[in-house]
């Protein structure tokens, strides 16, 4: 997530009333989590574990519980509660406006577009030419939606990112600042959900198809000309490259990655990254062909048992 302006980094140290280390004046342009951060972006981590992996990242502002040697180029904002202050700038920078009315006065939405009764269209919403709303979707702030898109009814775009920290009195929410994506001649189906980036985008590539009661995790990016069938459950921060195929109730784990013109079939728990241009089946995954002849050579063994005796 970008601020609309550049601030600096004593702004921000006063903004969530914590210690820097760096020059006052130090240029800040946006906040993002770790595995989509650039120069300019703020990053938070609160784990000796994720350490140099966050300094050492693109990110050129770290947002740690811990003094530590700043690398050269970067500077720090020393917080005893990381994940409380991230979420403090989130509400800064991208503070959440009731509605008053079902379409806001902000959204932008383009020549032949048609919107059907009872849907919601939330502040800064984009929604480009000739797409086709149907009843009842709900398309929260800041969403993008390129031309000739089609939203079955039911849907909603821009939920809050699954995303909590555990703490002695329950569960902390990492507020939701990002957008949902959706690029031209994209077709959703009903009672879809795609949640929206924690700070980034999720993103539905051109001409992708996804079928009913699917749904995206946050800052997952699907690529372009993917077909994904019903109850498929995509988790966050996934990569889905062009033209996979995900059949009928496929779940993923989070921060894999499917490669370009994959095939997973039905049922099958995506629990690891896989390459492009082969087929998959089965949980832990694996080569449709080889886990067919797992299962056919199964089947074989009470004959070898009858024989054995």
């Amino acid at each position: 997530m970008k601020f609309q302006k550049v601030i600096t980094l004593e702004e921000i140290a006063n903004l969530i009333q914590c210690e820097f280390v760096g020059e006052k004046d130090f240029l800040v342009h946006g906040m993002n989590e770790i595995h989509v951060v650039e120069a300019g972006d703020i990053v938070f981590v609160d784990h000796p574990k994720y350490y140099d992996k966050a300094l050492q990242s693109a990110a050129t502002i770290v947002l740690i519980n811990k003094k530590v040697d700043c690398p050269a180029g970067k500077a720090l904002l020393i917080s005893e509660d990381p994940f409380r202050d991230f979420n403090t700038l989130t509400k800064h920078f991208r503070p959440f406006h009731s509605a008053s009315t079902s379409i806001s006065s902000s959204a932008v939405i383009g020549e032949g577009t048609v919107i059907q009764p009872n849907v919601f269209v939330g502040h800064h919403v984009t929604i480009g030419t000739n797409c086709l709303i149907h009843a009842n979707v709900a398309i929260y702030d800041h969403t993008v939606i390129g031309n000739n898109v089609i939203i079955h009814a039911g849907t909603v775009l821009g939920a809050d990112a699954f995303y909590y920290k555990k703490r002695e009195t329950g569960f902390d929410q990492l507020v939701s600042g990002g957008r949902v994506v959706i690029e031209d001649n994209v077709g959703i189906g009903a009672l879809c959900t795609i949640d929206k980036g924690v700070t980034g985008d999720t993103t539905i590539g051109e001409g992708t198809k996804i079928d009913n009661q699917v749904h995206v995790g946050h800052d997952t990016v699907i690529g372009k000309k993917c077909l994904i069938a019903s109850q498929t459950g995509i988790a966050g921060c996934v990569v889905i490259e062009d033209e996979v195929t995900l059949w009928g109730q496929v779940g993923t784990t989070s921060g894999i990655t499917i490669g370009t013109k994959a095939v997973i079939m039905g049922q099958t728990g995506v629990t690891k990254s896989v390459a492009g241009g082969k087929s998959y089946f089965g949980t832990p995954i694996q080569e449709s062909r080889e886990q067919l002849k797992q299962l056919a050579n199964l089947k074989k063994i009470p004959e070898i048992l009858t024989k054995l005796k």
